[in-house]
């Protein structure tokens, strides 16, 4: 099993910052997102800890408060996140088992299509915009 103490600082950051700022991603896709409903990051948190013991790692991932940069634009935060998720995938392939990349992953795509569903609009409950966005944060999850 893999804990946080096998990661500097620096690395444990990339990882932590990774579900939340997708997200974001997902959150702010769609014309009308704002971090100002960001609740929704807060709940595949409260879930995973539910699940406490599946993974040494993701519950350590999920003890510390989703960090997101309110400051940056959408587009900011999409090119930023995609990028460090990738990253933060290679970085969990180089020291996590495969069980773990795999949980990150999924946990990672479960907070972004948690956001993309609370953020329902009139037509449908994800929007394509959403939904878009969630392929591209799927798409940086596997990186090559």
């Amino acid at each position: 099993m893999t804990a946080k103490a096998d990661f500097s600082d620096e690395e444990w950051e990339l990882l932590c910052e990774g579900p939340a700022t997708a997200g974001v991603v997902a959150l702010t896709a769609c014309a009308g997102g704002s971090l100002g409903e960001s609740w929704p990051l807060e709940r595949p948190y409260a879930e995973a800890r539910k699940e406490h013991g599946e993974s040494e790692l993701l519950d350590a991932l999920v003890a510390e408060p989703p960090a997101v940069r309110p400051s940056e634009s959408p587009e900011e935060v999409e090119r930023r996140a995609l990028g460090r998720l990738s990253e933060a995938v290679r970085l969990l392939e180089q020291k996590a088992t495969r069980g773990e990349v795999h949980g990150y992953k999924r946990f990672t795509l479960d907070v972004a299509a948690n956001v993309a569903e609370a953020h329902r609009e009139e037509i449908a409950s994800v929007t394509p915009a959403e939904r878009a966005a969630i392929e591209k944060i799927a798409a940086s999850l596997h990186p090559a």
